[in-house]
């Protein structure tokens, strides 16, 4: 039996980027806020020395304990779904900041084509261009719309860019905060390939701040100091923009935040129509409580905002067969596959320092930033190249041909260790109607809720971007004049095994159509008006890009919308 405990005005879970900046601006307009999150506390401080490969690359150190609590996944509906026991493809953040903690820090503004796919692509190709299967839809808002939010994310991060508009991009209202991070040899050599190809390159706009600077809620923090530990890690110097540094500390000092870790939500408590609060349990203790509130905001990772709604049985479940239903449609994962890698017998770059954000990109061939008439998919990528630092465990490129083991792979992975460039692209992922987050009827979690079940798999649209970016990256890269290089762009089934993003996204998209829709432009809900799911679950699809930036815009137009329902109720559309 819950412990059932005194109402308050709002309740949130989960205590991230989406929750963080929800909780700050609704606490600075004097609204009592109890934030709950499932994993432990965390400050800076907790990552004094904490260069540990081992410990946190490897070991996960930061991450959800997959014993207790992990996903489902099957390629089709007619394979067997099995629980992911150890870590591949993605990572699942723990604790509070969540992801925002151990991120790398690269931070996009999705394309103005992304929030418009449907009908753009339909006005410029036909809508016959649209595979069958692809349930492509308009979010709902336009960049345009959107820009403020971005504007007010990057203002609160101190996101460092090009001060230069950039023509692939959308026009912002303001230039960066800060200026771009350093160029290293390596990102001067693509920048001049690039152009000398006619491309548009730009340095990566960074969360990794490139001075000190204090942000317009007062919060100041340190430059970087550009030691490689940044995905995966927290950062000791708190350079990194992180809730934790950022937006949380703000909320906590106007005395209307608790925040209660340890604090597992499991259900929404509604009668059909509203919300009447959430239960959760302390993971350390096992006792169940209700917390009553008058709004209820999911602001967990993609697969757990999706799991709540499932499991509290709020929002119509998504059929596969019939299209009906919304709750954990249009999944979409992100393409990585396609890339180039150089080999330089004469050369060294000291790759083993960078940080999380440090590279240089191109656009010209992401979104609809070129003709897509004669090619067999829609939307496309970005073509990068990062100097993330080269940790030595998992460290270890050598030209095909070499032995997998013993004296020649140790040899040749000194020989090369500062001397390999990678030429990497990162595409988008469009959905289709047979990829999609649904509740396993078999596994539970350690409270015996079912898992969240994913059904997936890499399309002929997804084979056909990775080979056309790959190509394009090995343009770039011979232009660089390695020694030997090798150009992947054979995209196989999707594998969970090796380690590819954690760009998940989709299971509660935004619209404006409740029918193939959870949520309207902010955030709220259509079955339920004081319930609002803010995150990466409210795309659509997912873009070329890293979606944070994205992530963050929402948040802060989810924030907006919900000060206007708690002056005046209803829907707020």
């Amino acid at each position: 039996m819950a412990t059932k405990l005194p109402k308050v005005p709002v309740v949130i879970a989960g205590m991230g980027w989406s929750g963080g900046i929800i909780a700050a601006e609704l606490t600075k307009a004097g609204i009592k806020v109890v934030g709950l999150e499932r994993g432990k506390g965390r400050s800076t401080a907790d990552y004094y020395m904490a260069h540990d490969e081992l410990r946190y690359a490897q070991r996960n150190e930061m991450m959800q304990d997959l014993s207790k609590e992990t996903i489902t996944f099957r390629h089709n509906t007619k394979e067997r779904s099995l629980p992911m026991r150890t870590y591949g493809s993605f990572l699942l953040g723990d604790g509070l900041g969540g992801s925002g903690s151990h991120w790398n820090g690269q931070t996009y503004r999705f394309l103005p084509y992304d929030f418009e796919i449907k009908s753009k692509t339909i006005e410029r190709y036909g809508a016959k261009k649209i595979p069958e299967g692809m349930t492509l839809q308009d979010w709902g808002i336009t960049y345009d719309e959107l820009e403020p939010y971005f504007d007010k994310f990057e203002k609160m991060a101190g996101i460092a860019g090009d001060q230069e508009q950039n023509p692939m991009v959308g026009k912002r209202s303001n230039p960066f905060p800060l200026p771009p991070m350093k160029k290293t040899p390596i990102m001067k050599m693509f920048e001049e390939a690039a152009k000398k190809l006619g491309y548009h390159p730009y340095t990566i706009p960074s969360a990794n701040l490139t001075d000190i600077y204090k942000n317009p809620d007062g919060i100041e923090r340190a430059a970087c100091q550009y030691c490689a530990f940044c995905e995966r890690f927290g950062c000791e110097y708190g350079a990194k923009a992180d809730p934790v540094v950022t937006v949380i500390p703000v909320a906590q000092n106007t005395g209307n935040l608790e925040v209660r870790t340890y604090s597992n939500v499991t259900r929404i408590i509604h009668d059909g129509k509203k919300a009447s609060g959430v239960v959760y349990v302390n993971t350390l203790t096992g006792e169940e409580f209700e917390q009553p509130a008058d709004v209820v905001i999911l602001a967990s990772y993609v697969f757990n905002n999706v799991r709540i709604l499932l499991n509290s049985k709020l929002g119509k479940p998504y059929d596969p067969v019939a299209g009906t239903g919304v709750i954990g449609r249009n999944y979409a994962y992100q393409v990585q596959a396609g890339k180039a890698i150089g080999f330089y017998d004469d050369k060294e770059f000291n790759t083993f320092m960078g940080a999380g954000a440090l590279g240089t990109i191109f656009d010209d061939f992401n979104g609809d930033n070129f003709d897509h008439s004669d090619l067999n998919f829609l939307h496309g990528g970005g073509i990068r190249v990062a100097q993330t630092g080269a940790r030595p465990i998992a460290s270890n490129s050598v030209p095909k041909g070499t032995k997998s083991w013993g004296k020649e792979f140790k040899s040749t992975s000194i020989k090369y260790a500062n001397s390999v460039i990678t030429v990497s692209t990162q595409g988008a992922n469009l959905p289709y109607k047979h990829h999609f987050l649904d509740l396993d009827p078999v596994y539970k979690d350690a409270y015996g809720m079912p898992l969240l079940r994913i059904t997936y798999d890499f399309e002929d649209q997804d084979r056909e971007l990775t080979k056309f970016l790959a190509e394009k990256a090995g343009e770039v890269l011979k232009e660089m004049g390695p020694s030997k290089m090798q150009v992947s762009g054979e995209l196989g089934p999707y594998d969970i095994t090796p380690y590819q993003s954690t760009h998940n996204t989709g299971g509660v998209v935004m619209g404006t159509d409740p029918s193939i829709s959870a949520v309207n432009r902010y955030s709220q809900m259509w079955d339920a008006e004081n319930v609002f799911v803010v995150g990466a679950s409210s795309f659509t699809h997912n873009s070329g890009y890293n979606p944070t930036g994205t992530v963050g815009a929402l948040s802060y137009l989810a924030a907006e919308g919900i000060l206007k329902y708690l002056q005046k109720g209803g829907s707020l559309v």
